[in-house]
């Protein structure tokens, strides 16, 4: 068990209680002990800019929620298209990636909506980046894919096509613990 990187998901944890109110830390180790495998996708995800934390118990399966708490998109994933198919069918100036495979490589999954809303109810994200979010398959097999960014004081969703990307766009991962 990488201790370095435990130690440093504890720093975080307690220096932003307001994240995940009335969870105790002892309850994070313990289910980090109990599935070790899981500190080496936390610590990809912090390698990439990530900086994950909890944000929730998910109040259906108990499982503990961590996900990307950088102020902006975390930059080493910047500059992707959302997906496979998206970067395929680009055939002018494609970008070097796609968000889905990083995202299926660091072993973690697109953050929903409903936790980007979350996390951006703990603070102020993403005011000069946007993320890419799961995106429905009915949107998707339309061509489209979803964003997220706090602009004026207030949370948008937007679309955009799958294939495009911007220096200013990345994704943002959660981990189900």
């Amino acid at each position: 068990m990488d201790m370095n990187m435990l130690e440093l998901l504890k720093t975080r944890f307690l220096e932003n209680s307001v994240r995940h109110p009335g969870l105790a830390w002892d309850t994070v180790e313990g289910r980090l002990r109990e599935h070790p495998e899981t500190l080496a996708v936390l610590q990809r995800m912090e390698e990439s800019g990530g900086e994950p934390d909890v944000l929730e118990t998910d109040p259906g399966s108990g499982e503990l929620i961590f996900c990307d708490c950088s102020k902006e998109s975390p930059a080493g994933r910047r500059s992707l298209c959302y997906d496979e198919a998206a970067l395929m069918s680009r055939k002018k100036n494609p970008p070097a990636g796609s968000a889905a495979k990083q995202a299926q490589e660091m072993g973690v999954e697109f953050m929903t909506e409903q936790i980007y809303r979350k996390l951006q109810s703990c603070g102020e994200f993403d005011l000069k980046t946007s993320s890419w979010i799961r995106t429905p398959e009915e949107i998707r097999k339309l061509g489209g894919a979803l964003f997220c960014e706090r602009r004026y004081g207030t949370v948008f969703t937007f679309h955009n096509g799958a294939d495009s990307y911007y220096s200013v766009r990345g994704w943002r991962g959660m981990l189900r613990v």
